[in-house]
This record gives C-alpha cells, sequence and structure tokens, in this order.
C-alpha cells in the first residue's frame, strides 16, 4: 500500500483539499485498495479544527465531501510510516526541516507554491492547483 500525506500551514485549506480530492481520483481509477491518503499541518494554530468552510464549500461544488477531519500537526512517527509527503509552499518546506529528522520523502506538490486561499480567497484557483498536482502524482504512482 502507497501512504502519501499531504501538508500545509494549518491542515485546514490547501492540505485537507488535497487528501480529498485524492481520495476521490484513486476512487474513481478503482484504486482505493492501494492507497492511504492523509494530510497534516506544520503548525498547532488549527489542531482540531474542521476543514474552513470555504474550502468545504469549493469541494462540495465537485461532489467531494470532507466530513469528520480534525486538523493536526504532522509528527515524526507519521514522516517515518508514510512513504511520500507532499507540501504546498516553500514556507511548509522551511517548517518540515526544522521539524523533522530528515526530509527525503519530502516534495513539492507543484513546481511553484500552491497559494493559501486563506489569504489570497480564491479557492477555485488553489483547486485546480491541487488537481493538477493529484492528477500527477497518482499517474505517476498508478
Amino acid at each position: 500500500m502507497m501512504k502519501l500525506m499531504f501538508v500545509c500551514h494549518g491542515n485546514i485549506c490547501r492540505s485537507p483539499m488535497a487528501e480529498f480530492i485524492m481520495k476521490d481520483l484513486v476512487a474513481k481509477a478503482g484504486l482505493s485498495h492501494r492507497f492511504q491518503i492523509a494530510s497534516a499541518a506544520v503548525s498547532r494554530e488549527e489542531i482540531g479544527n474542521p476543514v474552513y468552510p470555504p474550502a468545504r464549500r469549493e469541494l462540495q461544488k465537485h461532489g467531494i465531501t470532507c466530513e469528520g477531519h480534525a486538523a493536526h500537526q504532522i509528527t515524526q512517527k507519521e514522516y517515518d510510516s508514510y512513504d511520500y509527503i507532499y507540501y504546498m509552499d516553500s514556507s511548509n518546506a522551511r517548517w518540515l526541516n526544522r521539524m523533522l529528522k530528515e526530509t527525503s520523502k519530502c516534495y513539492p506538490l507543484l513546481s511553484h507554491d500552491v497559494a493559501d486561499p486563506w489569504y489570497t480567497g480564491d479557492f477555485g484557483e488553489t483547486w485546480n492547483d491541487i488537481l493538477e498536482g493529484c492528477t500527477r502524482i497518482l499517474e505517476e504512482l498508478k
């Protein structure tokens, strides 16, 4: 089983969007049994909070639910047990470098930063970027 973790600052917008988009993509491809997919934060700011309402609405527009999600911070144990950790921006990469013993399993989701919709307000743009990254990952890992 391939284990994928998506990481952003607070685990309430981008990384849970990536988690649930990826789960939807693998389900539609009939590959759910081959993947374990989760998300986490680099910060502790939003621990326990659900997906941010505008992010939840963006997922719902595309027929994806994110019920039951509660933000949490990535742990060394999670890093050790996951195969790939995908982060959303260069700030997340710096946090991971400070938090973890090593980061050889950490990769950017895209070649450019995925803009944080908490600040931009553009959840549609974030959806498009994350969908692009997740689609590429699925193609590479099939």
